[in-house]
């Protein structure tokens, strides 16, 4: 007997990254289609709420802090006081499982990882092929699981696992009124230059490099160059401006959350290094260029057809390394031509050949 009809209150506990976030979409559709009649809260950090504001996947995105002692006991008592029937889990954390059970959840399902296995009610393996597979099938398959243990059958659709944002043309306009204000020609087509990555220095590509190419694309004289990102990549984006000949527009620090996804919206074209705006990019449809080096493009790189990877294949990549210890080189063999050749494509003709480009090959695919 089903049991999916006596669970009226699912807690979803989000991931923590705004590229890890976008990445969970297709399973929290599937998690709606599976309790079309629950009411499904998804958990997430404040910074985080600007990204699910017009998702109709969920019915409510609550915020809570879970930085300090008092704010874990404080979201406790918030959570025991909604009364859910369910949570799942999209993190891997022992921090979000302790959650849970404290707050009295009865069904917590997850996978049983990073020593939590005895917090959860409904234990999740994982796929031997989970580390071989995009991150977008391992939530996949969470909810497939959850839907054979708790229904009886599994009817999750592993086909077209892509994530889609929605942006309603409001939100596209405010966007860019913003721009304008910043000084962008918004009647030109809009390139959005993401240098940064501010969990990871040995994912950025060179600045010097990401200047050149800012500098190719307005001196086309039918583009606006936007250069984004969060307020600690601010220095960044800095150095690219300091290197260019010509001025772009530096918005670094100045936009939410919510406000990037307009943005990004709006664009004709994003290039990006391996992070959350490349993920958002392609969410709402826009065509992205991203600059893989130290880490696994196969299992993490925006899930699209809209989106192309860019990378040197190298002897010591993937090494998921924050900080290079030699001489950066799945960066730094990656050439300005490599990224201006398929930008200028992009922006001249819209087409897509290809949604996985080493740097060695760029010249015959395009």
């Amino acid at each position: 007997m089903s049991r999916t009809g006596t669970i009226e209150r699912i807690l979803i506990r989000g991931v923590n990254w705004v590229g890890d976030s976008i990445m969970t979409i297709p399973a929290l559709r599937q998690l709606r289609r599976v309790f079309p009649h629950a009411h499904l809260t998804l958990l997430v950090r404040p910074p985080l709420v600007g990204l699910f504001r017009e998702a109709d996947f969920v019915d409510e995105v609550l915020s809570l802090e879970l930085r300090s002692a008092r704010e874990y006991w404080r979201a406790i008592a918030v959570l025991r006081a909604r009364r859910y029937d369910m949570a799942v889990l999209l993190p891997n954390a022992f921090g979000a499982a302790l959650l849970t059970f404290a707050a009295g959840i009865p069904i917590r399902v997850g996978y049983p990882t990073d020593g939590r296995a005895w917090l959860l009610t409904h234990r999740i393996p994982l796929r031997p092929q989970g580390r071989r597979e995009h991150q977008v099938y391992v939530y996949l398959h969470l909810i497939a699981e959850l839907e054979h243990r708790l229904g009886g059958m599994e009817r999750v659709s592993f086909a077209d696992p892509i994530p889609r944002l929605t942006v309603s043309e409001e939100r596209k306009q405010e966007a860019l009124a913003f721009l304008v204000q910043r000084g962008a020609d918004v009647d030109r087509k809009i390139v959005v230059v993401n240098p940064g990555a501010v969990n990871s220095r040995a994912k950025q590509w060179l600045p010097e490099r990401f200047a050149a190419v800012s500098d190719a694309l307005l001196e086309r004289g039918d583009t606006s160059v936007v250069l984004i990102g969060t307020p600690a990549e601010r220095a960044t984006s800095e150095t690219v401006r300091r290197c260019m000949r010509r001025a772009p527009v530096v918005v670094t620090g100045e936009t939410s959350v919510g406000l990037m996804v307009a943005i990004l919206s709006c664009a004709h074209l994003v290039i990006s290094n391996d992070t959350g705006a490349a993920h958002v990019a392609s969410a709402v449809g826009t065509p992205v260029l991203v600059l893989f080096g130290p880490t696994e493009d196969f299992a993490t790189r925006p899930f699209s057809d809209r989106a192309l990877v860019i990378r040197k294949p190298v002897a010591c990549a993937p090494c998921m390394r924050r900080e290079c210890p030699i001489d950066h080189r799945c960066m730094t063999g990656i050439t300005v031509e490599d990224v201006v050749r398929p930008a200028f494509r992009l922006l001249d003709e819209g087409g897509w050949a290809c949604t996985s480009i080493a740097s060695s090959d760029v010249g015959q695919r395009w």
